[in-house]
């Protein structure tokens, strides 16, 4: 059942990798409780209770209820997957429900800390260094996923548009508007990816050392090298680019429908959330301006 699930993750929906590797682990977890549990029962013969079961081991080991609903939501998708393919007769989790969380806002940086951070980072001579700074100038100008540059080409850059062409979630396709000085710096970058690699010109724009595809990890260490320096952030990850842009936007007055679609969701819902961000700022300039205040 579960390889099955997989496939038609991979093959039909199209998920990621990323996705693929925590369904996996989350329904593996899953069926070893159960084949560890007093009275064993095959995924096929589950029922609610034993859903639940599993849920209280989780939560008495720590697991935060954010964590918990995630597996919750795989387990959804897999056992519809199940009763649509006739595999079991009812879903047992249609009696299950979501733990209760509180919505915690997107982490962002400053607008002066995180142009100091572009503005003064000392970059490696050569190749590494227009990439690393391509990369952090890139999330910030764009609000990409990671997943999204890392799989972007260089037929998708449109240097006379000033504009990125993006494959995101869904595969659904995107135009991003770019500030015309990033357009210089990927000039420069091309360049020199040519020069240090002449014989395997990748077609992706992020390389790696060796010239082939980026991949997360490098994304991720390149992000958190620059942003280390920044005390006000928890953490230092390629997303707080993306909060980080949206947060700024609308600081600067865009509208939320233009943000939802430069972030590509699907929804006004996932963009909202940004909003209280911007309505903070404005309580700050109105304290700070307000002769009453």
């Amino acid at each position: 059942m579960i390889s099955s699930f997989l496939k038609y993750l991979e093959y039909e929906k199209r998920s990621s990798k990323h996705t693929l590797t925590s369904y996996r682990k989350d329904l593996e977890q899953f069926k070893l409780f159960l084949e560890n549990s007093p009275f064993p029962v095959p995924l096929s013969q589950v029922e609610h209770q034993h859903i639940r079961g599993w849920l209280v081991t989780l939560v008495q080991s720590g697991l935060s209820p954010v964590s918990v609903n995630r597996k919750i939501a795989t387990l959804r998708s897999f056992y519809k997957h199940a009763l649509r393919n006739h595999q079991i007769d009812s879903d047992p989790t249609s009696k299950v429900k979501m733990l209760k969380t509180g919505k915690p806002l997107p982490v962002f940086a400053k607008e002066h800390e995180l142009n100091k951070v572009l503005d003064q980072m000392i970059y490696q001579e050569g190749f590494r260094g227009l990439r690393d700074q391509l990369v952090l100038e890139l999330l910030y100008a764009t609000g990409t996923r990671l997943s999204e540059l890392v799989n972007l080409q260089e037929k998708d850059i449109d240097k006379e548009q000033f504009q990125v062409k993006v494959l995101g979630k869904r595969n659904k396709q995107r135009i991003i508007p770019v500030p015309r000085s990033v357009i210089p710096m990927i000039s420069r970058y091309q360049q020199q990816k040519r020069k240090e690699f002449p014989e395997n010109y990748s077609p992706y724009l992020i390389v790696n050392n060796s010239g082939g595809q980026s991949y997360p990890m490098l994304i991720y260490r390149i992000v958190n090298k620059a942003l280390n320096s920044l005390n006000s952030l928890e953490k230092q990850s390629p997303h707080i680019l993306r909060h980080t842009f949206a947060t700024h936007l609308l600081n600067k007055g865009a509208e939320l429908n233009a943000v939802k679609e430069l972030l590509g969701h699907s929804s006004l819902a996932a963009t909202q959330v940004y909003t209280h961000n911007s309505i903070e700022r404005l309580k700050e300039i109105f304290n700070q301006s307000h002769p009453k205040a």
